[in-house]
C-alpha cells in the first residue's frame, strides 16, 4: 500500500471533514513515514466522524460508477453479506448500472462491488426498517503502482513535535467518539434516519480495501473525490419512493386553451418588439413553416351571403366582399411565399375565386392602349422582388405589384376585424404597381414613398405617374398611427389634364389588454378618415356641383372586444362617404359593366352625388391563430339607387355583350346610350327599354371560414 499516493489525494478533498483533512496534512509529512498504520488508522477514525448511524431500511438501491470520469459502470457483481446471519444475496447491475436489494432483513451489511478490470469494493451498512438509503458504489479502475521511491523506503526518524501532534488527534477523536456514543437514544433515532436526498458513496482505496461510506448530502457539485485529484464526480439524486398515482389532469377542448406564447421581444426588427396581432388588418397568425430560403403563405375564404333584397340573378352590387347571393362561394384561394436569401427578396402570391374576377374589372387603366393586362394579372394579387439594405433598423427597395395600404382593411379578409368594409375602405385602392422605399430609422417608424402606375392601376392613364408614400409609427404595442398620402398621378380614362389627390389616417387604440380574462380578454377601436379630389380639365375640388366638383371625404369607425382568452372578437360599427363626381364609387356591374366600359344606368359624370352610409356587426371564433369563422349582419344604405333589387341586374336574355349600351325589354342590345334614342330602337317608350333594379338601401347576412398558412 502507498501511503502517500493516499494521503495526497486525502488531502486535497475538500468535501472530507476537517478532522480528516487535517491528519492527512499530518500523515503526508515526511516523517510519518515510519507510522503508516498509525496514519491510516487516524484517518479511518477522522472519516468515521462524518458519518452518522444509517436510517432503518428494507431495500437498498444504487449505481455503480467508474470513479474517473463519475459513468455507471454495467453489468457489475454485488454481494450484500449479512454480517449477523452470514448470509449472502448476489445481484448484478443493469446496463445503467442501477442495482436493488429488496426485502433485506434488518442488520448490519457489508456490501461488495466486483467488476473485471475494477478495483473490489466494500461497503457496511446498517439496515433497518425505518428508512431507504441509497448507495452509490464507485469503483477504481486497476492500474499499476509508481515505481517505489528508494529513499522513501527507508524509515525516516519521526520528531517528536509530530509525536504529539499525532496522540492529541488521537485524543480528539476518541473524545468525539465518546460523545456521539454518549447522545439520548431520542436524537440518535433522528440522526440515524436519512433525510430525503440522502445519497451513500463508498469508493475504494488504491489498494482496493473498504472505505466507510460518506453521505453524499456532504458532497457538493464540484467537490474533488477521493482519489480522483481535480475530477468531479457525479453524484445522482436520491430515488424517491413511488408516488400515488395521480388522476388524469382534465382534457381542455383546443378550441378553450391559452394562445401561444408571445415570442421572445426582438427590438431591432422593425415592429417586432410588441405584439400587433390585434390590429385591422393584421394577420395574427405568424408562418406554420419557414426556411431560410421560402416562407410559404396559403389563403383560404370561403362564404355564405344572403342579401334579403332577393335579388333574382343572384348579384350583390357596389361592394369589395360582397358579391353572390344565397350562395356558397370561394372568394379567395391563394398560394405562393416570400423568398428571402443574402438579403435579396421576394413574394408571389397567386388569387383564385371571385377576387380574381372582382378586382381587375374596377381598374379602368386596362383600357388605355393594347394587351390584355387584366388578363395578365386576373391571378397575382401580389408578385415583387426587391433588396434588403441594412440600413439602420432596415432599407428594402422592391418593384412589383404590391396591396395597397390605404382605407386601413387588408386586402385580405382573413387580417381584419369585419368582412365587408365601408366605403372609405372598400371605395380606395387595394393594389398599386410601381416601386416602393421602405425605410425604418427606428423600430417604432416607417417612412414609404411609392413611384406608382396611377391609383390602383395596372397601367398608367396618361402622362404623369403616381407619387404617394405612407409614414407608419407604432411606438407602442398598444398604439398606431398610419398616414397616406397621393398625388400628382392623372387618373381618369379620357381626361388627360386631371389630376388626383388623396389623403387617408388612421390610429388604432388597444384600450384594454388582459388575455388570460375568460370574460372581455382585449378591447380597442379604429378611427379612419379619408379627404381627396380632383381638380383640372374641367373639374374643380370645391364649388357648386354644377361647376364639375369632383370631391371625396369619408371616415370609418370600428369598436372591436375580444372575449374568452381572445377565443371571440366582436366588432359594431361603420362609416359614411360623400363623393361629388362619383370618381371613386364602385360601378355596379349592370350588364356585365365595369370600369372601362361603364353603364348608362348608372353613371359617373362630374357633380354627380353619391352619399352613402353603412354598420355592421361581426362575431368571429378563432379557435387556432390560422383559421377564423365568422358571421356577419350588415346594413348599407345610399341616397341614390345603388344596391340590387329583386329584379336583379343581369338582362332578361343575360348580358348582351355592350355594357355600355342601354337594353331592350326584350333582351338584345339598344344599340346607344342615349335614352331617348334607346327608346326608338327598342319598339317606342320607355316599357320598351329594359332597367335594372336598383335600391336604396340593403340588408345582409353572411357565414364563412376563412384560413390562412
Amino acid at each position: 500500500m502507498n501511503i502517500y499516493y493516499v494521503v495526497r489525494e486525502m488531502k486535497q478533498a475538500s468535501f472530507l471533514p476537517f478532522a480528516f483533512r487535517k491528519s492527512a496534512t499530518v500523515c503526508r509529512a515526511r516523517e510519518a513515514v515510519a507510522a503508516p498504520l498509525l496514519c491510516t488508522a487516524l484517518m479511518l477514525g477522522a472519516l468515521s466522524l462524518s458519518v452518522r448511524a444509517q436510517g432503518p431500511t428494507v431495500s437498498v438501491a444504487g449505481v455503480t460508477r467508474n470513479f474517473l470520469n463519475g459513468k455507471p459502470v454495467p453489468e457489475t457483481r454485488i454481494v450484500a453479506h449479512n454480517i449477523e446471519k452470514d448470509s449472502e444475496i448476489a445481484i448484478i447491475s443493469d446496463p445503467d448500472g442501477n442495482f436493488t436489494f429488496t426485502n433485506l432483513e434488518s442488520g448490519s451489511y457489508e456490501f461488495a462491488a466486483t467488476k473485471n478490470g475494477f478495483q473490489k469494493l466494500s461497503a457496511h451498512i446498517d439496515v433497518t426498517s425505518a428508512g431507504v438509503p441509497r448507495l452509490d458504489l464507485v469503483l477504481v479502475a486497476v492500474r499499476s503502482d509508481p515505481p517505489a521511491n528508494p529513499v522513501a523506503t527507508q524509515p525516516a526518524e519521526v520528531s517528536p513535535t509530530i509525536l504529539k501532534e499525532l496522540e492529541a488527534m488521537k485524543q480528539r477523536i476518541e473524545l468525539l467518539e465518546a460523545q456521539l456514543k454518549n447522545r439520548d437514544a431520542q436524537d440518535l433515532a433522528k440522526a440515524s434516519a436519512q433525510p430525503a436526498g440522502t445519497v451513500l458513496i463508498a469508493t475504494a482505496t488504491r489498494d482496493g480495501s473498504s472505505m466507510p461510506p460518506l453521505p453524499g448530502n456532504l458532497r457538493k457539485p464540484g467537490d474533488r473525490d477521493l482519489l480522483a485529484g481535480n475530477l468531479p464526480i457525479a453524484v445522482p439524486a436520491a430515488p424517491q419512493p413511488p408516488a400515488p398515482p395521480t388522476p388524469p389532469a382534465p382534457v381542455i377542448p383546443e378550441p378553450l386553451q391559452a394562445p401561444d406564447p408571445a415570442p421572445t421581444v426582438d427590438n431591432f426588427t422593425p415592429f417586432a418588439f410588441g405584439d400587433f396581432s390585434w390590429l385591422n388588418g393584421n394577420p395574427r397568425s405568424n408562418p406554420v413553416l419557414d426556411t431560410k430560403f421560402f416562407t410559404p403563405e396559403i389563403r383560404f375564404d370561403t362564404h355564405y351571403m344572403a342579401d334579403f333584397n332577393q335579388p333574382k340573378d343572384h348579384t350583390i352590387g357596389g361592394a369589395t366582399e360582397s358579391f353572390r347571393s344565397g350562395e356558397f362561394q370561394i372568394e379567395q384561394a391563394s398560394v405562393g411565399g416570400d423568398f428571402h436569401w443574402q438579403n435579396v427578396r421576394g413574394r408571389i402570391l397567386f388569387m383564385q375565386g371571385l377576387f380574381a374576377t372582382t378586382t381587375p374589372r374596377n381598374d379602368a387603366s386596362a383600357g388605355v392602349g393594347q394587351w390584355d393586362l387584366r388578363g395578365a394579372y386576373k391571378y397575382v394579387s401580389e408578385a415583387w422582388g426587391g433588396y434588403h439594405f441594412n440600413v439602420n433598423h432596415g432599407l428594402n427597395v422592391d418593384a412589383g405589384i404590391f396591396v395597397s395600404y390605404i382605407g386601413l382593411f387588408s386586402y385580405y379578409n382573413f387580417d381584419n376585424w369585419t368582412y365587408q368594409p365601408s366605403y372609405v375602405s372598400s371605395n380606395t385602392p387595394w393594389f398599386f404597381n410601381g416601386v416602393r422605399v421602405q425605410w425604418f430609422p427606428t423600430n417604432k417608424l416607417k417612412i414609404e414613398p411609392w413611384i406608382i402606375n396611377g391609383w390602383q392601376s395596372y397601367a398608367k392613364f396618361n402622362s404623369h405617374p403616381g407619387l404617394g408614400g405612407q409614414i407608419l409609427w407604432m411606438p407602442k404595442e398598444w398604439f398606431k398611427l398610419v398616414a397616406n398620402q397621393y398625388g400628382y398621378g392623372e387618373d381618369n380614362l379620357g381626361l388627360p389634364h386631371t389630376e388626383r389627390i388623396h389623403t387617408d389616417d388612421s390610429i388604432e387604440v388597444r384600450y384594454y389588454n388582459n388575455p388570460a380574462q375568460t370574460g372581455v380578454s382585449k378591447m380597442a377601436f379604429s378611427l379612419t378618415a379619408d379627404a381627396g379630389c380632383q381638380y383640372g380639365g374641367g373639374l374643380t375640388c370645391t364649388g357648386a356641383p354644377s361647376k364639375g366638383k369632383s370631391s371625396f371625404v369619408g371616415w370609418m369607425l370600428y369598436d372591436r372586444i375580444w372575449f374568452h382568452k381572445d377565443l371571440f372578437g366582436l366588432t359594431l360599427g361603420g362609416g359614411e362617404m360623400s363623393n361629388w363626381g362619383r370618381y371613386l364609387t364602385l360601378l355596379p356591374p349592370i350588364n356585365g359593366a365595369d370600369a372601362v366600359s361603364g353603364s348608362p344606368y348608372f353613371t359617373e359624370s362630374p357633380g354627380q352625388r353619391a352619399h352613402m352610409w353603412d354598420s355592421t356587426v361581426t362575431l368571429q371564433y378563432m379557435p387556432k391563430p390560422y383559421i377564423t369563422w365568422w358571421a356577419e349582419a350588415g346594413y348599407r344604405h345610399s341616397d341614390i339607387p345603388y344596391f340590387t333589387g329583386r329584379g336583379g341586374i343581369t338582362p332578361p336574355a343575360g348580358n348582351t355583350g355592350s355594357p355600355s349600351q342601354y337594353v331592350c325589354a326584350s333582351g338584345t342590345s339598344a344599340g346607344t346610350s342615349d335614352l331617348t334614342t334607346a327608346e326608338a330602337n327598342c319598339g317606342g317608350g320607355q316599357s320598351s327599354v329594359w332597367f335594372p333594379d336598383l335600391r336604396r338601401s340593403e340588408t345582409k347576412f353572411s357565414l364563412g371560414v376563412m384560413v390562412k398558412f
